[in-house]
């Protein structure tokens, strides 16, 4: 049954990469691929439930007379409702993040940032694209930050075909961006949070490797720009509105100052980081509707009012993540994952930029998430007794060599295939590129930047480290 499930799910990758040739939306094969391999999944679940699930499993069955009923109401309660859950965490983040950055991009708030980038040279536009993602993803998530940055995108750049090479050098920056900062991607946030790695540390040695890892791409990127910019021809319809200079303002920093306070809102309450995106959409959404309470002079058609921007959002996107990480989560259930980490391992014979290097391709394929979580399960973080006992595990040891270059290749990597990231997928959705486009044109020139990465943080082990 497992041979099964990876069939479909290569199967329905295959249809999802060759969406230009098939012409079906991604977020049809990825919602097939989804309920298929859950399908394939239950018909014979007790094996995998009793692997990934032992204990809990075996207490939970003394309830049930039937082993059927009891499998299947496991499966329910404790897999598979976990699983979307995690998921919907992502997709509200995702949802909200995208209506705040399109309230404050609608009524004029990125207009100052849009001034601070502008330039008629095309190769300063995009270093100064590229290092403004790369610092605002650390602070922001890569997430957020692309989004940001292309809603500015769109008031610098006029020619689609000229866009799309400035977008891919967002994906590459934001995912940069967020791997040497602890709450930039989601696995650096992983790895954080469990003491895998510490903020002092990864930011100390993993931010040289990052800036590597983009300016070789920016660098081969910047050769296939020419000319002049020419301005789109609706650059300024964001001035064209209602809102005073103060109000922009307020909404500006309301939005985007939310989006930045969300860890914090994090770390204060417990709460998972959706909870604090619906605080800022709700009161961005506040704000605006009580701004256009006193412009009674406005036709109600012509206001920038939420329930307007909502039509915006990108549903087909969304579906398509969904089924990304539902599919991938029935490999990770039936041990795909953890047994493909522990393959490599031994066939690497313990070389850890040879184990971290593959996981980083990988990660372009499937979600970075659940392999970064079973290289979590297999190697526990290491202590000083450990090590006294095996020298070669403080390798292990918190700010380990095998953690931070986990958390610089399963971030670094996804930006090898255009659906390999969060980035990416929000990227592809908002431009409209395709995955051949993103393949041909990009994918081999993230690898020499994912390499040049990899090099440079040898070099600082080697020498300053």
């Amino acid at each position: 049954m497992v041979t099964a499930i990876v069939i479909l799910f290569v199967l329905g990758y295959l249809c999802i990469a060759l969406e230009s040739v098939f012409k079906i939306n991604k977020a049809a094969p990825a919602l097939l691929m989804c309920v298929g391999c859950w399908v394939l999944y239950m018909v014979n679940p007790e094996p995998f439930v009793a692997l990934t699930h032992g204990t809990a499993w075996t207490e939970f069955s003394r309830e049930f007379a039937g082993g059927g009923a009891a499998v299947q109401a496991f499966v329910s309660e404790h897999i598979l409702l976990p699983h979307l859950g995690d998921t919907c965490e992502i997709l509200f983040f995702l949802m909200g993040a995208m209506t705040i950055v399109e309230i404050v991009d609608a009524n004029g708030g990125f207009n100052f940032v849009r001034n601070s980038l502008r330039t008629e040279n095309k190769h300063k536009l995009l270093w100064r694209v590229a290092f403004m993602t790369f610092f605002l993803s650390a602070v922001l998530d890569n997430l957020t930050t692309s989004i940001v940055m292309v809603m500015v995108l769109r008031k610098l750049v006029a020619t689609h075909k000229d866009r799309l090479i400035y977008a891919a050098a967002i994906v590459l920056s934001a995912n940069a961006g967020g791997a040497f900062s602890p709450i930039g991607d989601v696995t650096t946030i992983m790895l954080w949070i469990k003491g895998n790695v510490s903020t002092g540390g990864v930011i100390a040695e993993l931010f040289l490797p990052s800036l590597v890892s983009v300016i070789v791409p920016i660098l081969l990127l910047q050769r296939s720009l020419t000319g002049q910019l020419a301005a789109p021809k609706m650059a300024d319809a964001g001035d064209a509105l209602h809102f005073t200079n103060a109000e922009r303002n307020i909404v500006f920093w309301l939005g985007v100052g939310g989006l930045v306070s969300v860890p914090v809102f994090r770390i204060l309450t417990g709460l998972p980081p959706f909870m604090g995106i619906l605080l800022v959409l709700g009161l961005l959404w506040a704000t605006t509707d009580l701004f256009y309470r006193n412009k009674s002079h406005i036709k109600e058609n012509a206001r920038q009012r939420v329930t307007h921007l909502l039509t915006r959002i990108d549903m087909s996107t969304i579906l398509f993540f969904l089924g990304i990480l539902m599919a991938v989560a029935v490999l990770s259930e039936t041990g795909v994952l953890t047994a493909f980490g522990q393959s490599l391992n031994d066939v690497s014979g313990g070389n850890h930029y040879v184990v971290t290097g593959v996981i980083g391709i990988v990660s372009s394929i499937v979600d970075n998430v659940p392999l970064v979580a079973g290289c979590m399960g297999m190697y526990p973080i290491a202590t000083e007794a450990a090590v006294q006992a095996n020298p070669a595990m403080i390798d292990f040891m918190q700010d380990g060599v095998f953690w931070q270059l986990l958390a610089y290749c399963a971030g670094v990597g996804g930006s090898m295939l255009i659906i390999g990231s969060a980035a990416g997928v929000v990227v592809m959705g908002l431009e409209k590129i395709t995955f051949g486009w993103y393949l041909r044109r990009i994918t081999w020139i993230a690898f020499a930047g994912y390499l040049a990465g990899m090099a440079a943080y040898w070099l600082e082990k080697t020498f300053l480290f």
